[in-house]
């Protein structure tokens, strides 16, 4: 007796392999490491307190 096959299983399996891959490429195309996010955000907190310290009242 054969076995059978669902294809819907196959092709979902593929579509998720292509996803990944996706992923893949864009964490390292557009990833950054918990270093530079520190940093950035560092960036960002001194640049609103300096905005804040310059800040004139009306």
């Amino acid at each position: 007796m054969t076995q059978i096959t669902n294809l819907n299983r196959f092709r979902k399996q593929k579509s998720r392999e292509e996803a990944r891959k996706q992923a893949d490429a864009n964490a390292a195309k557009f990833g950054r490491n918990k270093a530079q996010k520190a940093a950035e955000k560092a960036d960002r907190d001194r640049a609103a307190g300096h905005l804040d310290g310059v800040k004139r009242d009306d």
